[in-house]
């Protein structure tokens, strides 16, 4: 007899129920008391002007407190090795999976990281080799230009039950693919030696030039003088061979100074370790100027840049070697790759497709792989780091991603789109922070926060459809559908920059004359060749202001007070009138809370647990002793002013008694680039990267300079903060200045008085001057996907 089925639709398995992100009562940075709920499976785009929260709710709340989850889920011994994270400030956090993070923290500088090092592709690339190169010159370590070959023999003492050794001979060999001359580096530096000592000294009358050292106090001289390999008192240029090799180049060995212990080695390995082992963007000002001065870095003559042995240059696989495949553009790369037939090595080869293909799709096709990865703008690194989860077969995870279309010409925006849907078809939680409407577009959800930045924001404005959100009246609503329109008539040059035969990495002999005393805008797809000309070939020079995307360098003791200079002015002018030492004003020096060191919290280590951070009890966060507070200005103490934002610090420091030009000046430039609302000791890691990168351009606005070349400082500026940058642009050429600007954006393109546009492609396809003339021209010559994309931007 059949069974008869029930023709009614089962009851909701219990499971279905957790189909949402729900947060309730965030407070992390400027939130107050945010509740949302985020449909799991969707594409959700977090809009709202520069800091207004977006990033302290999806970053550091659900992001956070999913890692964070994730690593209690490890025993307490492999935590120990893992980074401590405190839980968000938030009551309620339900329906979180596991978060991958994709931002735009800039990949680290280090000399030998490359853009394959910082994928799979070099690894595979490594393997191929050792697999198919002729000759076989041994295994993939064999073609690595991070590992050195070893060679080691002699006796080892083997132990064997009770008091039982025997002494055997063993050798050691490992052949690595490493370049000898320049360590892997593909550079080597030659350092000018009049520029680390006066000869005509001795180390007693204080030879050395180098910053810091000086020969009464510092540790360091004292070594050298004190060492007994050197006369301290012979002038340098009177030293015998033997005290000059000791001198310069000695090699490590432990000498007591002043009854101390320390280690004295030659001068060019002290310099090398202290100066040139470190990003050089890292260094403070006055040491990277010692630095470019006394340094000067070459190509190696030996590997030709490839960093490679000869060994490792001289296998190869169809008369391509490992250097020649690193070196070729990678669209390039993956036909070469493509047509590789081994059936030994085929899963391999299907790898390395993969993600070579995964480069060409997300717009990087004109990167190689030996490109080094700290040349890689903030959005170039974002999408080297999107490769290794484009192949992924992992499903119900939440991918958050800050801003992925930064640096995309809007043709390659479009192509990002893609790649966040197919993310999202595939059963993902997209999460995008975004200020593109042409990603805003294609949310399934959208939560704009705001309605202002800083203090006046961290509410939820409008959570809904695009739809919604156009017919909503939050400042991202009034400005979606907002294009800008052509000027009528454009400023007339005073003068031009000349460039001829420009050839930095793609440009092809480029020649073009950059109008001065207008704003010029560079446009052309990511990969064409902007920065290279205007970084590369512009002359470097006092009349030279340039603002490029490098990060901004700072702890959470950093802050646009520190970092502008500001507190300076602050500090003397307090000092003044309460006539005693500016050190006092300083949570880093003198005055700083000897409970905290000047940090406002104490940070404390649980061992098996996760360490907390918890304010300061004793000067309840505002970082100083409590006698720096007793002293006052204005009626502010100084932890009061430090508090105030940009906008009150202007009108305190503007007028009156308390009127302080200098810092008045400062303030002034913070407020031109729309930072009013950031509180002058705000730490600089709570800072958005579009906060950043405007706090560098108020720095650099103080420069003296006639030219400013900014490299796409929309970058990360809602739809209503174009408008007043544009308006802060026209002000500087006003001023008589000349603005180049490198930028994907059409309201700015829109807004020029000449456009240059290189391309027509990207990599080994552009590098060459397709259009020259005003916006007007290029709408109606739509000879250039720049003109076809402005064309239709601005409705022609």
């Amino acid at each position: 007899m059949a069974t008869r089925t029930d023709s009614r639709s089962p009851a909701p398995h219990v499971a279905d129920n957790h189909d949402l992100i729900r947060v309730h009562g965030a407070r992390v940075n400027n939130l107050k008391d945010v509740s949302v709920e985020i449909p799991k499976r969707r594409l959700t785009v977090f809009t709202g002007v520069s800091g207004s929260g977006k990033s302290s709710l999806v970053f550091s709340t659900i992001a956070a407190e999913s890692q964070r989850m994730i690593n209690e889920t490890y025993s307490a011994f492999l935590q120990g090795f893992m980074p401590t994270l405190a839980r968000p400030e938030v009551d309620v956090l339900e329906g979180l999976t596991t978060a991958i993070i994709v931002d735009q923290q800039r990949m680290g500088a280090d000399p030998r990281s490359t853009v394959g090092t910082a994928t799979d592709a070099n690894a595979m690339l490594r393997i191929l080799f050792s697999r198919l190169g002729k000759p076989h010159i041994g295994p993939p370590s064999a073609y690595s230009f991070n590992t050195a070959s070893v060679r080691a023999s002699g006796g080892i003492t083997v132990e064997r039950g009770a008091a039982k050794t025997k002494t055997v001979k063993a050798t050691f060999h490992r052949t690595g693919g490493m370049c000898t001359r320049c360590e892997g580096r593909g550079s080597v530096s030659d350092i000018d030696l009049t520029q680390l000592y006066d000869d005509s000294k001795s180390l007693a009358e204080g030879a050395f030039t180098i910053p810091g050292w000086k020969s009464d106090s510092q540790w360091t001289v004292q070594v050298y003088a004190q060492s007994g390999f050197v006369d301290p008192d012979k002038p340098i240029r009177k030293y015998t061979k033997k005290e000059l090799q000791a001198f310069l180049y000695g090699e490590p060995v432990k000498v007591k100074v002043n009854g101390v212990n320390l280690t004295y080695e030659g001068l060019i390995p002290k310099i090398q370790k202290s100066f040139l082992s470190k990003d050089k963007e890292a260094l403070q000002p006055h040491i990277r100027a010692f630095v470019e001065r006394a340094v000067t870095f070459t190509t190696c003559p030996e590997c030709d840049g490839t960093r490679l042995s000869e060994g490792a240059r001289s296998s190869k696989i169809e008369r391509i070697s490992i250097a020649d495949a690193c070196a070729m553009q990678i669209s390039d790369l993956a036909t070469w790759v493509s047509k590789l037939d081994e059936p030994s090595v085929a899963p391999l080869l299907a790898a390395l497709r993969h993600t070579l293909d995964s480069f060409v799709q997300i717009g990087l096709g004109y990167l190689s792989l030996d490109r080094p990865a700290g040349t890689l703008s903030g959005g170039e690194s974002q999408r080297v780091k999107m490769i290794r989860h484009l192949g992924s077969s992992l499903t119900d995870v939440t991918y958050v991603f800050d801003e992925p279309t930064i640096g995309l010409h809007p043709h390659d925006i479009q192509r990002m789109n893609d790649l966040l849907l197919r993310l999202r078809d595939k059963g993902n939680t997209v999460l995008v922070v975004e200020h593109k409407p042409e990603t805003i577009a294609i949310a399934d959800h959208i939560v704009d926060l705001g309605p202002g930045a800083g203090t006046a924001g961290g509410a939820v404005c409008f959570e809904g459809t695009v739809e919604g959100l156009r017919k909503s009246s939050t400042v991202t609503g009034r400005h979606f559908d907002d294009r800008a329109a052509v000027k009528d008539s454009v400023r007339k040059p005073t003068g031009a920059l000349e460039i001829r035969g420009a050839s930095l990495h793609n440009l092809r002999d480029v020649d073009v004359d950059i109008p001065l005393g207008v704003l010029t805008v560079l446009t052309g797809v990511a990969g064409s060749g902007k920065s290279s000309l205007v970084h590369g070939s512009i002359p470097a020079g006092e009349n030279v202001v340039s603002v490029d995307q490098s990060p901004i360098k700072g702890s959470r003791r950093s802050n646009p007070a520190t970092y502008t200079g500001l507190l300076d002015p602050i500090r003397k002018a307090f000092a003044k009138a309460n006539d005693v030492k500016p050190a006092l004003f300083s949570a880093n020096s003198e005055g700083a809370c000897p409970t905290c060191n000047g940090a406002g919290v104490i940070y404390t280590d649980l061992g098996m647990m996760a360490g907390t951070t918890t304010m300061c009890e004793d000067c309840e966060g505002k970082r100083f002793d409590a006698s720096v507070l007793e002293y006052h200005f204005g009626g502010r103490d100084i932890s009061e002013v430090l508090a105030m934002s940009v906008a009150e610090a202007e009108e305190f420091f503007g007028t009156g008694e308390t009127s302080t030009p200098a810092a008045h000046r400062i303030l002034g430039r913070l407020a031109d680039v729309g930072l009013g609302y950031l509180t002058l000791g705000q730490p600089l890691t709570t800072l958005s990267g579009g906060e950043r990168q405007r706090l560098k351009l108020a720095t650099h606005m103080a420069e003296k300079g006639g030219v400013y070349v900014l490299d796409e400082p929309t970058a990360g500026l809602h739809l209503a903060d174009v408008q007043q940058l544009l308006g802060l642009l026209d002000r500087l050429v006003d001023c008589g200045k000349s603005v180049i600007v490198v930028e994907h954006h059409q309201a700015v393109m829109a807004h020029a008085d000449w456009i240059i546009d290189l391309g027509p492609g990207a990599g080994h396809d552009g590098g060459r001057i397709v259009f020259e003339g005003t916006p007007a021209d290029l709408v109606a010559d739509r000879s250039t996907l720049t003109g076809e994309h402005l064309a239709a931007y601005v409705g022609a």
